[in-house]
C-alpha cells in the first residue's frame, strides 16, 4: 500500500521501515495483549509438558497478524499474495481455536481442516503459476499434469503444516527452524533470479517470528501454539513453491520433517497398519534427546539449529554450482 502511494519511489527505505514496523509491532502487541492469550494446560505426552502449564498460548494469533497487516502497508501486493494471506489467517485461526478450546479438536477435524486449506492453496498456486517444476540442482524442467500437480502441492501443504506443528515442543525451537528455512528459502529465490514481489513477504515473516522469539526463548513466558506452527507450515510450503523448485523442500526443511514427521509416520502406522516402528524412539525426537540423551532445551534448540543450518548452506551452495 505505501509503495503504491510512494509510485515505487524510495522502495528500499519503504522496505526497510517494513521490516522495523513488522519487529517492533510484534513485540509491542505480544507485550500487551499476552495476558488476554488462553492459557497452556501442560503437555500429557511431552517431556516436561507440565512447565508449560499456565503460560498464555497462541501468541501466534497476535505475530500472523502483525505479519499480514505489514505486508498489506508495505509490500507490493497482487491477488495470489492476498489469497494467500487469508489462507494463512485462516491457518491461524483454526489453530487459535483450537489452543483456547476446553478440550483439544480431534486430529481428524484438525486434519480436514487442514486438507481444505491445502486444496485452496494448489488451486490458487496453480492459477497463478505454472505446472512445471525445476530441479534446482541441474536446472532440468518437468511438466507436471495439472492434476498431479495440484495433489502433490496438497500433500506438501498438509505435510508441512503438520511437521511444523509437531517440532513445537520446546522453546525457541520452531520459531527458530522456521527462520533458518525462511531465510534459506528467501536465498534461493536470489540464486535462482526469481523477481517475484512475493520474496519481500518472506522478510517480513521472519522478522514477526523474531519479535515472537524475544519472548519464547528459554525461558519463554508464552508459547506460539497451533496459531503460529501452522501458519508457519503453511507459509513455508507456499514460500517453497513460489521458488519453482519445491523438491528442495526435502533439504531446507529436513529437520522439520525428521523431528515431527517420524512420529506422524509412528503413529499412522501404529494407528491404521498396527506396524510398529522406532519402539525405542521418543517421538517427536526433540523430546528423545531431552528425555534419552539428557540434552537441556537450550542444547536442542541450539544443536537442531546448527544441523539445520549446515543442512541449508550445503544447499544453497549446491544450487550456486
Amino acid at each position: 500500500m505505501i509503495n503504491e502511494l510512494l509510485n515505487g519511489s524510495n522502495i528500499q527505505i519503504v522496505a526497510m521501515l517494513g521490516i522495523f514496523f513488522a519487529f517492533i509491532t510484534t513485540c509491542v502487541c505480544i507485550g500487551v495483549f499476552k495476558k488476554y492469550l488462553p492459557q497452556d494446560m501442560g503437555r500429557e505426552f511431552a517431556h516436561n509438558g507440565a512447565l508449560s502449564a499456565g503460560k498464555p498460548r497462541g501468541a501466534g494469533f497476535i505475530f500472523v497478524l502483525v505479519f499480514i497487516g505489514a505486508t498489506c502497508l508495505f509490500a507490493k501486493m497482487n491477488y495470489e499474495i492476498a489469497i494467500y494471506l487469508i489462507l494463512v489467517a485462516a491457518a491461524m485461526l483454526t489453530g487459535f481455536l483450537d489452543d483456547a478450546a476446553k478440550a483439544p479438536w480431534g486430529e481428524l477435524k484438525k486434519g480436514l481442516l487442514d486438507l481444505v486449506i491445502a486444496i485452496m492453496v494448489a488451486i490458487t498456486f496453480l492459477n497463478y503459476n505454472s505446472n512445471t517444476i525445476t530441479i534446482a540442482m541441474t536446472g532440468d524442467e518437468i511438466t507436471i499434469h495439472p492434476v498431479i500437480f495440484g495433489v502433490l502441492v496438497v500433500i506438501l501443504v498438509w505435510a508441512s503444516i503438520n511437521v511444523t506443528n509437531c517440532t513445537d515442543g520446546v522453546d525457541g525451537l520452531s520459531g527458530t527452524l522456521a527462520i533458518i528455512t525462511l531465510i534459506s528459502i528467501y536465498m534461493i529465490d536470489k540464486v535462482l533470479l526469481i523477481n517475484d514481489v512475493f520474496s519481500y513477504t518472506i522478510l517480513i515473516f521472519v522478522i514477526c517470528i523474531l519479535g515472537y522469539l524475544w519472548f519464547n526463548a528459554t525461558p519463554s513466558v508464552l508459547l506460539m501454539g497451533d496459531a503460529g506452527s501452522r501458519a508457519m507450515g503453511l507459509y513455508i510450503a507456499i514460500a517453497i513453491l513460489k521458488t519453482g523448485s519445491p523438491l528442495l523442500y526435502l533439504l531446507v526443511a529436513l529437520i522439520f520433517i525428521v523431528d515431527g514427521g517420524l512420529g506422524l509416520v509412528k503413529v499412522s502406522l501404529l494407528r491404521f497398519f498396527k506396524i510398529k516402528i522406532l519402539k525405542n524412539v521418543r517421538t517427536p525426537i526433540h523430546d528423545h534427546v531431552r528425555k534419552v540423551w539428557d540434552w537441556s532445551n537450550t542444547q536442542t534448540v541450539f544443536r537442531f539449529a546448527i544441523i539445520h543450518i549446515m543442512i541449508c548452506v550445503a544447499t544453497i551452495y549446491l544450487i550456486m554450482l
